[in-house]
């Protein structure tokens, strides 16, 4: 484990612990009392901590990293993590920037190591039976999705979340490219040709008392409050991405999309509902999820995420998110960064 701080212990370190073929037996953070406390809480017995990422990717007994540290430092981490052998996980984003997205994704394809993006949104039950349903044809052919990442006031006041220089960007980068991750693998639709998008700063330099973790210092607030785009494919389709960490608005839906297909459209505002026309009249239909889909998967979506991560590299198997998709997720996010500075579109070869 390579960063051990809130996404670690919430998602990364709780959720392997439940996986019996996975031991958890190196620690690295640049802060060792948060890598010994990591190590006290889910490592192993003969588990170490080491004071370098070096000296970890070096460790025999290590086959498996999980890189959960600030966006600027993924691409290195997981480039030297699988040039030293080891299959990596990384955390969302894919990188900083698509031209290090890349180079991740030229050494996954060099050296036969698995690389794979935390997009644990997807191993959600209503996003897997959703994804079911596309796959199927139920919607037909889906030209529009609109993706949403809207809070109204929940901006991360801890860590690096604010820096630029370390993040890359705020909301879009953060909460955006999990549902824009969503959108793009509902519709199997990874060729974007254009990108029209806009970036606000309007609540940042005014703090907010009613933020959900406490006020925020709008001196260090250096990233972007909200963030939106139209992203055309070269299929023709449309998706629509919407994100912001502060935006004063009553409609607040995170990680969450709605479709609409030639068949059928269907959202996940509120739960899962799929609307169309059948025997000349118009239908919602509600859908009931529960354990029934996939009584053999967890009930977790991270630790679906883990299970099927650790399942991928035990039968080789490729991972249910491939660096590829990651990869063109991140080139859309640059390029909504792009568009927005310099106010006009942006378009894919």
């Amino acid at each position: 484990m390579i960063g051990c701080g809130g996404i670690a212990f919430g998602k990364h370190l709780p959720s392997l612990a439940k996986i019996p073929e996975a031991k958890i037996t190196a620690f690295f953070d640049v802060s060792q009392e948060r890598a010994h406390d990591a190590k006290s809480k889910f490592g192993t017995p003969d588990a170490r901590v080491y004071d370098n990422v070096q000296a970890l990717l070096a460790d025999p007994d290590v086959h498996v990293v999980h890189v959960c540290t600030p966006n600027d430092t993924h691409a290195e981490i997981s480039i030297a993590a699988m040039e030293a052998g080891k299959h990596v996980l990384c955390e969302k984003p894919m990188a900083k920037t698509s031209a290090d997205a890349q180079r991740m994704l030229e050494v996954s394809e060099r050296t036969g190591r698995k690389l794979s993006i935390a997009y644990q949104n997807r191993f959600r039950a209503d996003s897997r039976w959703l994804h079911a349903a596309c796959q199927s044809g139920e919607l037909g052919e889906v030209y529009l999705a609109k993706a949403h990442a809207v809070r109204r006031r929940a901006v991360p006041t801890w860590g690096v979340f604010l820096d630029l220089e370390k993040q890359g960007g705020g909301p879009l980068i953060d909460i955006g490219t999990h549902a824009l991750d969503l959108a793009l693998w509902m519709m199997d639709n990874y060729e974007p040709k254009t990108v029209l998008g806009t970036t606000y700063r309007k609540l940042a330099e005014q703090g907010s008392p009613a933020n959900a973790w406490g006020n925020w210092n709008p001196e260090a607030f250096t990233v972007e409050d909200s963030a939106f785009a139209m992203i055309t494919m070269k299929s023709g389709a449309t998706v629509w991405l919407e994100s912001s960490w502060a935006l004063n608005t009553l409609d607040v839906d995170e990680a969450k999309v709605t479709l609409h297909g030639s068949k059928a459209g269907a959202d996940m505002k509120g739960g899962l509902r799929v609307n169309g026309e059948e025997h000349g009249q118009l239908y919602t239909k509600e859908i009931l999820l529960g354990n029934q889909f996939d009584p053999s998967m967890p009930s977790d979506s991270a630790e679906r995420e883990a299970r099927a991560w650790i399942d991928a590299i035990l039968n080789d198997q490729s991972p249910v998110v491939t660096a590829r998709q990651g990869y063109v997720v991140q080139q859309i996010l640059e390029a909504i960064y792009e568009s927005a500075s310099k106010g006009q579109a942006i378009s894919f070869t």
